[in-house]
């Protein structure tokens, strides 16, 4: 089986056609798809198994007049089958040298308290600058 990790561009719509369940919370849709990777400072890297995309990681630059510029890695999801093979670690790999070079200085992420997997993957990181923060959200509908 060939493994690609890439980048997405817009115009890329296609490739994310061919996807395996549980990569995405819901199905993609073109439209958003197209707009999102049309939006400057946003960020799609793929894992690719034989053309079909088994891995996903979205991010996007924020951008302060007080503060570095951050990495927001905003998901990170890889098909349950595929899962433990570091499929995950080489998406976020990917995505920190993009951050780096379009000048971020910090990226960051969350999951859920109970999302083992992520936190496992998150911490076995080399590079955090400490433990886990506590954080609490709060989600509007608009």
């Amino acid at each position: 089986m060939k493994m690609e990790i890439r980048r997405l561009f817009p115009g890329d719509d296609a490739l994310v056609m061919r996807v395996a369940e549980d990569v995405f919370d819901e199905p993609v849709r073109l439209d958003r798809l197209a707009a999102y990777l049309a939006s400057s400072g946003h960020f799609m890297i793929v894992a690719l198994a034989d053309g079909i995309v088994v891995g996903q990681c979205a991010a996007v630059i924020h951008r302060h007049p007080d503060k570095v510029s951050e990495l927001y890695i905003d998901e990170v999801g890889v098909a349950p089958a595929f899962q433990r093979q570091g499929i995950a670690t080489k998406m976020l790999d990917a995505m920190f040298e993009l951050g780096r070079e379009h000048g971020c200085e910090e990226a960051w992420v969350g999951t859920e308290p109970r999302n083992v997997s992520a936190r496992s993957l998150y911490e076995a990181r080399k590079e955090p600058h400490g433990p886990a923060e506590d954080v609490v959200m709060y989600v509007y509908r608009l």
